[in-house]
This record gives structure tokens, sequence and C-alpha cells, in this order.
């Protein structure tokens, strides 16, 4: 069995997080969705994200649900294909309502940039040039 990433995300409104993820291409598990999660499709077999109201969220947990809006834990990172791949999810984030906080970086053999989904959570999306 693959080992996979399951990513556990409190959001405010559930479908409108749908639909934002939703216009960046992401897919949604109808087995593993319902009123109180969404499981989401980033990576098919290796990295999803369970959307989850925050108060079911705060029933998993036994501290404060950060607002993410004021405070971040984490930056989720994902690699990407090409540049071209970046500035496509970011003009769809974009699009979609997210922030986009910084302009991308462009080290040469690195290229990236993030945006801010409608909850506050922190993407960042990087392409790295593989080595010859």
């Amino acid at each position: 069995m693959n080992k996979q990433i399951i990513l556990n995300l409190p959001v405010k409104d559930l479908e409108k997080s749908r639909a934002f993820f939703s216009a960046l291409g992401f897919t949604f598990d109808p087995r593993f969705s319902g009123e109180k999660a969404a499981f989401m499709n980033i990576v098919d077999g290796s990295i999803q994200a369970m959307l989850t109201t925050e108060a079911f969220f705060q029933s998993l947990i036994n501290k404060p649900v950060v607002n993410a809006k004021q405070a971040n834990e984490v930056v989720i990172c994902l690699s990407c294909d090409s540049r071209q791949e970046v500035d496509s999810l970011i003009a769809r984030a974009a699009a979609a309502g997210g922030r986009i906080p910084h302009p991308p970086e462009d080290h040469g053999f690195m290229y990236d940039q993030g945006f801010e989904d409608i909850d506050g959570h922190l993407w960042n999306l990087v392409w790295t040039a593989q080595e010859t």
C-alpha cells in the first residue's frame, strides 16, 4: 500500500471552500464527504485534504482552532511540473477569491509563488528544474 498524506483543514463555509478548490481543479470524493467534511483529492492516490467545518474540526482536538487569517501554523507546499502550472494555479486561486501575498520568485533553478485560500490557509506552489 502506498503511503498517503491527508491534511485536515478547518473551514468556515464548507460549500464555499469546495467551490474555491474545485476552481483550482481539485476533485472531491463523495464517499468520504458530507455536511461536516469534504474529502479533496490534490494528487490522486497520494495527497488529499479533509476540509472540515470548524465545529467538526474542534470536536477532534482539545485546543482552540487557529484563525488562519490571523495566524498560521503551517504552509502547505505543493510541487508543480512547470512554471506554467504554478502560474495557472495562482491565476485560478486569485479568480476564485484567494489572496496572492507576493509576486512569484524566480531563482532560475526554482520558481515559486503562494496564495492564501478563502479561509487564510497558506499554500506555496514550487517548480524546480530537474538535474540532468
